[in-house]
């Protein structure tokens, strides 16, 4: 028996555990408990249901071991080489009979979250030369990328709430007593809200429903779904109204202000009253609060990101922290600083719409189209039409908008490869799936989490487990993806792709400005490097070049990989610090508060005020318990708050002649779907919830404890042809639907 350190890569939180592990009868090692790591100086022990069964997931008898290959017959098992063979074969045919612009790339949620992925994801990118790449981002967070965007220049600049020294959090369409924080990686939620009340502040929750977190605030506001942006328009124009805009220290770099105001001075409490069904009073006690508090941020997350006006949403709360003289300040909304990216590294202003979809003409953002057009560009003959598909950790039928419709149009393809461990709603239709190792055999990095740390805490853990002789590891197998897309499958070309990460990146570090190893000689600096692999060796330069590392010797006390494995509980860099200047990248340094394409979207607001809105809509959630799709296959994941349920207001049930327990129908322009009613007064009345990542009772799946418990698929109710028009965004907060009892 031993124990490993682990970084739990569930959620965003990233809580450090400490892992049990114990030989099996069989000789392999198996994960007995997991706890939370009491000296880990990030989390300090805490631990969430998802993170203690990460044994669990580790040893899923239903997770795939070897690669499988479609025949007429079903899936049978096949060696790596097999499986590759196939894969080039189906690859090479499309690229022949269709070009590279046929190929397409699906990356899933879990990708955000892997240690392999983010880097060996951008070289299959580039191999597959084709425009046709998406991700679960305009599923979720992909609003706060555009305003980020639009008013600071760089999609990665998102200010998060300084949430452990501030006095006043105001907090829309989020929950993170249940999702651990989102694009706010700070664990422990719950005992830093109960230390935000310690020290005399106040929280108030804007939800439609009175969540878990709703239940620990100060003021709790039921706003209609979909309303966040007038009713954020409403506290600006009130704090225009009282004079209380005070910019603070930076107001000399933001430029639009008076225009921002200008638009939002006809949207006064009373005006957007009967649009968000709140009380202008209620609205104004809030304004007046934001004003007074000593330090406040303003935060929303994926209730408010998933509407038609997502992005308008995520700017207006930019917008606010700014004027109320919070924005990069102490307690404020602040710029996390990652350990992996310096401030030396040239990045230039972002830009929407470089190009647009075939079909639909939707804009690129950030190099990716809308997951809400995939199924389109699968179906449409032509061409550009994708026929061949590479999936990554994603299951895009049960999480993209009209799931339904994007079933159907899979098996259509020439060819679909699934890089998963599991034969899932959407793998079932691949012609093959390449499963990448256990849990416990990846080693574990945040590449793009700890971009939103509310700490620079700098942690690595390494893989627990080692690999079995013959079982490849995620970055082989996407390396050798990466091979076939460009044409040249070979064990040097897979080989090299690891040997670039760690080669570009010095070869460029050295002719860098600002660089800590500018004009030195990139073999010296190679030579230096450490690390077990060339995914090992690519974190060591990175954290190395990195604004806490040790340039190479410039910085004998800074951070490398080394330092990172004699310290698994993690080395503290220190809280956030302001630094708007090096966040924002637009030519002119200042910080664009009003946006000529949001400004223009503001005037499509107004038609809300006065607008007949539907009797009924739905909202999505999550449970504690849960995160993604594979989730439902882990016995004590299931059960208790974690089951698939309507969630509406008794007055509601009552109107309507539904009982608790009572099955519903729902429909909305996209489908129907039936579910056992949940009756609660937390709800909204008027505001229906299904939670996301269910519908497990299709056929070809194996995933028998989710199966058992199949729930429905609320993206069956998602209509695809409705997204954000700044974004791409899908709609799955406020969806029209109509109610009957089954």
């Amino acid at each position: 028996m031993r124990t490993a350190r682990r970084i739990c890569p569930l959620c965003e939180a990233m809580c450090g555990l400490d892992v049990t592990l114990e030989v099996a009868p069989d000789g392999t090692e198996v994960v007995t408990a997991v706890r939370g790591a009491d000296d880990d100086v990030f989390s300090r022990g805490y631990q969430c249901p998802k993170g203690i069964n990460l044994g669990a997931l580790d040893s899923d008898p239903d997770r795939l071991t070897v690669p499988l290959i479609r025949t007429d017959d079903g899936f049978v098992e096949a060696s790596w080489e097999e499986a590759f063979a196939a894969v080039r074969a189906g690859l090479d045919a499309v690229r022949e009979a269709h070009g590279s612009e046929a190929f397409a790339l699906y990356r899933g949620n879990p990708t955000a979250h892997n240690f392999a992925a983010v880097p060996y994801l951008r070289v299959l990118m580039g191999a597959m030369k084709t425009r046709q790449h998406y991700t679960a981002s305009s599923a979720d967070q992909m609003p706060a990328h555009v305003a980020a965007g639009a008013v600071f220049g760089s999609p990665m600049s998102i200010p998060v709430p300084d949430i452990d020294h501030t006095s006043y959090l105001l907090m829309l369409g989020a929950n993170p007593l249940v999702s651990n924080g989102s694009l706010f990686t700070a664990p422990d939620l719950p005992r830093r809200l109960r230390e935000l009340k310690k020290r005399g502040g106040s929280l108030v929750v804007v939800d439609p429903k009175r969540t878990e977190t709703a239940r620990r605030a100060d003021r709790h506001l039921a706003i209609r779904p979909g309303t966040d942006a007038l009713f954020l328009l409403a506290l600006l124009a009130e704090l225009d109204a009282t004079g209380k805009v005070t910019p603070g220290q930076h107001a000399a770099a933001f430029a639009g202000l008076d225009e921002v105001l200008r638009l939002a001075a006809p949207f006064t409490p009373e005006r957007v009253a009967g649009a968000t069904g709140l009380d202008p009073a209620d609205i104004r006690a809030v304004a007046q609060d934001l004003a007074a508090a000593s330090t406040a941020a303003v935060y929303g997350r994926i209730g408010t990101c998933t509407t038609v006006h997502g992005t308008l949403t995520q700017w207006l709360i930019m917008v606010l922290n700014a004027v109320t003289g919070n924005l990069d300040r102490p307690g404020g909304a602040m710029f996390p600083r990652s350990a992996i990216r310096p401030a030396y590294l040239p990045e230039a202003p972002m830009k929407v719409g470089r190009w647009h979809s075939r079909v639909r003409n939707l804009p690129e953002v950030i190099g990716e189209f809308p997951v809400a057009t995939l199924a389109d560009e699968i179906a449409e003959p032509g061409a550009g039409q994708i026929r061949a598909l590479i999936t990554v950790a994603g299951n895009p039928v049960i999480s993209a908008p009209n799931g339904d419709r994007l079933d159907q149009a899979l098996p259509t393809l020439d060819f679909l490869v699934s890089v998963d461990p599991y034969l899932n709603e959407t793998t079932r239709h691949a012609n093959v799936i390449l499963p990448p190792p256990r849990v416990m055999q990846n080693g574990h990095f945040d590449w793009l989490l700890s971009g939103f740390q509310v700490r620079a805490v700098v942690r690595y853990t390494p893989a627990a487990v080692d690999l079995a002789p013959g079982q490849l590891s995620e970055a082989d197998i996407l390396a050798r993806l990466a091979a076939i897309c460009a044409g040249n499958d070979t064990p040097a070309a897979a080989a090299a792709a690891g040997a670039k990460l760690v080669d570009g990146i010095l070869t460029r570090a050295v002719t860098m400005p600002g660089s800590p190893v500018e004009g030195r000689d990139p073999a010296e600096l190679l030579a230096a490097v450490t690390g077990r692999s060339d995914l090992e060796r690519h974190l060591d330069v990175m954290l190395r070049l990195g604004p806490f590392g040790d340039g190479f010797g410039a910085n004998p006390d800074g951070i490398t990989l080394e330092k990172l494995l004699e310290h698994p509980e993690g080395i503290d860099c220190g809280p956030m610090e302001p630094r708007l200047t090096e966040v924002t990248i637009h030519p002119d340094g200042l910080v664009r508060l009003c946006p000529a394409e949001f400004a223009a979207q503001v005037e499509t607001l107004a038609a809300d005020l006065d607008r007949a809105w539907p009797e009924y809509v739905l909202i999505g959630r999550r449970a504690l318990r849960s995160n993604n799709s594979w989730m439902h296959n882990l016995p004590d994941l299931i059960g208790g708050s974690t089951r698939c349920t309507l969630q509406m207001h008794p007055d509601d049930a009552a109107k309507l002649g539904i009982a608790d327990g009572a099955d519903v129908t729902i429909t909305s322009a996209a489908g129907s779907v039936t579910a056992p009613a949940e009756l609660t007064p937390a709800m909204r009345a008027g505001v229906v919830s299904l939670p996301h990542g269910w519908g497990h009772d299709v056929p070809g799946v194996r995933l028998k404890v989710a199966t058992s418990a199949a729930g429905v698929n609320a993206n069956a109710l998602t209509d695809h042809r409705v997204v954000d028009p700044l974004s791409g965004t899908a709609v799955f907060n406020g969806v029209p639907v109509e109610l009957t009892p089954a």
